[in-house]
């Protein structure tokens, strides 16, 4: 099994490549004028893997490290290279795709149907079921961007982490035998992975589907999922398929963030180390101080490229998130709800007003917070 560590060996390399072929090739340089770049890439990775004399297989025998990062940074620089080649290609939409489509379409009409009291909820709830911020008005944008909440308006790795704990706990009935277990992968899986195309297939999005699809993988198989694996696993895959997303602020957010995760949060959650009995499972202090830790731990990564790109900083992003975080987790849950049981026809009206409640106390929340 590859370690963690081999991982890095892969990984690191395999990305830093493809950040180079973004960095080296300009942005409007011809398809055509790539070819050569690409066949040579194609060439050293090919003499990189495969030694052509005794002195090379000797050198890749003694420097087996040094010489697997080469290889692998090489192919990295090539996918991009390849993946540059064929951007300008137009692929007809799979039938997935339509079918996706038509059900994302068949979902926004179904938020437009629910009564919400409040005029702006609706608009909300889509946005942070779907990603479609057309019905928002400017006030509102205004306010989630003033309070250092855009991030939950772009719909992200959270709103699918989010949708994916609700597919894990609808699951549980399914029991824990193999045939259950297998069953259960399944069904996260597939629909994890249409909720991904349904909403876009973003950057964060598909991130956090590799995620899941890792993670809910080796759970099956007995595998140990360490998070520095998961996360290099997934920057392998998604930048082989399509490695020129490296140069998109959602890919290097969402990396960023997980890598903040995966370095800084252990440490800031050791500080406060988990009690025994009921009360070490509900101290309502250490959720708090983990919900610090994972924000901080996040913006750590993350703020200097927001810096970089948009010259902002959110002065209160420690309060914007520990307020807003738990609310749209809240309102997401309550409007899946809300949603499944208005499309059977089912849906009480209390629980419409619930979830309206919910989104009128994260937008008074954020106003009271943008106005500080």
């Amino acid at each position: 099994m590859v370690e963690a560590r081999d991982m890095r060996v892969i990984g690191i390399p395999f990305a830093a490549g493809a950040a180079a072929g973004a960095v080296l090739i300009p942005a409007g340089m011809p398809s055509g004028s790539l070819l050569l770049p690409s066949c040579l890439a194609a060439v050293l990775l090919l003499l990189s893997v495969l030694p052509l004399s005794p002195l090379g297989k000797g050198l890749a025998k003694k420097y087996s490290v040094p010489w697997a990062a080469v290889s692998f940074c090489l192919a990295g620089v090539f996918c991009y290279l390849n993946g540059r080649l064929s951007a300008g290609t137009v692929i007809p939409p799979s039938p997935l795709e339509k079918l996706s489509l038509q059900c994302c379409e068949s979902l926004k009409g179904c938020i437009d149907s629910i009564p919400y009291p409040s005029e702006g909820t609706g608009a909300l709830v889509k946005a942070l079921i779907t990603g479609d911020r057309t019905g928002l008005d400017k006030g509102t944008i205004e306010t989630f961007r003033a309070s250092g909440a855009s991030h939950i308006l772009a719909l992200s790795g959270l709103h699918l982490g989010i949708i994916y704990l609700i597919l894990t706990k609808i699951t549980i009935p399914f029991g824990n035998s193999p045939a259950a277990r297998t069953a259960r992968y399944s069904f996260i899986i597939a629909a994890s992975g249409f909720y991904a195309i349904m909403t876009g297939a973003a950057a964060s999005i598909t991130r956090a589907f590799l995620f899941i699809l890792i993670g809910e993988t080796g759970k099956l198989l007995g595998r140990e999922r360490e998070p520095w694996r998961v996360l290099l696993d997934a920057l392998v895959i998604q930048l082989a398929l399509k490695p020129e997303v490296i140069s998109t602020t959602g890919f290097q957010l969402s990396y960023l963030a997980m890598l903040g995760i995966c370095t800084i949060f252990p440490v800031l959650e050791g500080l406060y180390p988990e009690g025994t009995g009921l009360w070490g499972r509900i101290d309502p202090v250490r959720k708090t101080w983990n919900a610090a830790a994972l924000s901080l731990s996040c913006q750590a990564f993350t703020a200097p490229l927001v810096w970089i790109r948009f010259h902002t900083f959110p002065q209160y992003f420690l309060l914007t998130n520990l307020i807003a975080l738990p609310l749209t987790s809240a309102i997401m849950v309550l409007s899946v709800t809300t949603i499944a049981l208005s499309f059977l026809g089912i849906c009480p009206d209390f629980l419409v007003c619930l979830d309206d409640q919910a989104v009128g106390a994260l937008t008074f929340c954020l106003e009271v917070i943008s106005s500080l």
